[in-house]
């Protein structure tokens, strides 16, 4: 009687098997391949407006890591002049707080998620590291940008 069953094991894996073999692949070559991700991404770098900051530092006070230094110094027009201004990703956790808290959209969240470096001091981004002009800005709490961002790329509604 066992050798009425013997092969059934086999043909329900076969079955699976055809199944998946003719079914669409939605596997991306990573390197090769990106996909655009969500215009909401919280990425692991931050973006600065130079322009729109005041130095106020308030970003570096609701961090809750403490990964923001500022050092300002007093102007002319009695105004914050910025000299330093650093992340260390390192220990970023990537929550966003410092864009919420910022009253003037200085500081954006980035696109980039690619960030893997050989040694740590090479994760602490400097003032010219963050300027706008050279990262596109994410449009996490900053629905305004969101209008300039592309389509986010889903896997299983990717077009080919």
């Amino acid at each position: 009687m066992k050798f009425e069953r013997y092969g059934i094991g086999i043909a329900k894996g076969m079955t699976v098997t055809m199944r998946n073999l003719l079914r669409r692949r939605i596997t991306t070559q990573y390197p090769e391949q990106k996909l655009t991700v969500s215009r909401r991404t919280r990425g692991n770098e931050l973006v600065w407006n130079k322009e729109k900051c005041t130095g106020c530092a308030t970003c570096a006070k609701t961090c809750p890591q403490g990964v923001i230094h500022i050092v300002t110094s007093v102007g002319e027009e009695n105004n914050y002049n910025v000299e330093v201004f650093e992340v260390d990703t390192g220990y970023c956790i990537s929550c966003g707080l410092c864009v919420e808290a910022c009253p003037y959209d200085a500081l954006f969240m980035a696109y980039a998620f690619e960030l893997a470096k050989y040694r740590r001091s090479e994760l602490v981004l400097s003032r010219d590291d963050m300027l706008i002009e050279n990262k596109q800005a994410s449009a996490y709490f900053r629905p305004e940008v969101d209008k300039d961002l592309p389509e986010q790329e889903l896997l299983i509604n990717r077009k080919e």
